[in-house]
């Protein structure tokens, strides 16, 4: 009896995330994973995951001197699924200001991503999420599950608006820490999240393991 092949995912190396963490994570969840800012290879993968640490000025900066920019985009116009993590996906927004320096990001989703107003800064650890009832990403996992957190900074509201009513709106995810900020989303081909899967246990394996499964 034949089995699947594994799904290709490339972990796309620009120099700003935790590539290793985030290979461990997808192979244990059943991928063929790679690391690699090769063009060629990240166009032709079943999934390609951006994942992002630091600032954001310095993780756009980087994205772009390795044609991340280009390979995010045209994946999205052919239709084909992309995974932001951290400030891989804060950079989806259409800018992010850190210290009062405002810088542009690729403008997949319009809004800003801004200092997380809380005592506590960063937001380090582990949080709940409040997932809609028909998300795809979170399916399988308990009201209480917790998933880890490491930023200060976040994307406070969603503003993307759709008018098509052949078009699916975007099932987005929040969470808490001082103030609700979005935590996840899932926009078509296109998906992110704010914490770490590959640093939250089984309901991060959980959750990449759904997200494989749709590639």
């Amino acid at each position: 009896m034949s089995t699947a092949a594994a799904k290709k995912v490339v972990v796309f190396d620009y120099g700003f995330g935790n590539v290793r963490s985030a290979e461990r994570a997808l192979a244990r969840a059943g991928a063929d994973v790679e690391i690699t800012r090769d063009y060629d290879a990240a166009m032709n993968a079943d999934g390609l995951l951006v994942p992002g640490v630091g600032a954001f000025a310095a993780c756009m900066a980087g994205l772009k001197e390795a044609r991340g920019d280009w390979v995010v985009g045209r994946r999205l116009a052919g239709g084909r699924p992309v995974m932001g993590i951290c400030v891989g996906m804060q950079i989806l927004f259409a800018r992010g200001i850190e210290h009062g320096v405002e810088a542009e990001g690729l403008d997949e989703w319009p809004g800003t991503v801004g200092p997380l107003k809380a005592d506590v800064v960063p937001h380090m650890g582990w949080n709940t999420v409040e997932p809609p009832a028909d998300s795809r990403l979170f399916a399988g996992l308990d009201a209480d599950a917790r998933f880890y957190f490491v930023h200060s900074y976040a994307a406070h509201g969603w503003e993307l608006e759709v008018h098509n009513p052949a078009i699916a709106p975007a099932r987005v995810t929040w969470a808490t820490h001082g103030e609700r900020f979005v935590a996840a989303v899932e926009n078509g081909p296109l998906w992110a999240t704010q914490f770490h899967p590959e640093k939250s246990g089984d309901a991060g394996a959980q959750l990449l393991t759904n997200w494989i499964g749709t590639l």
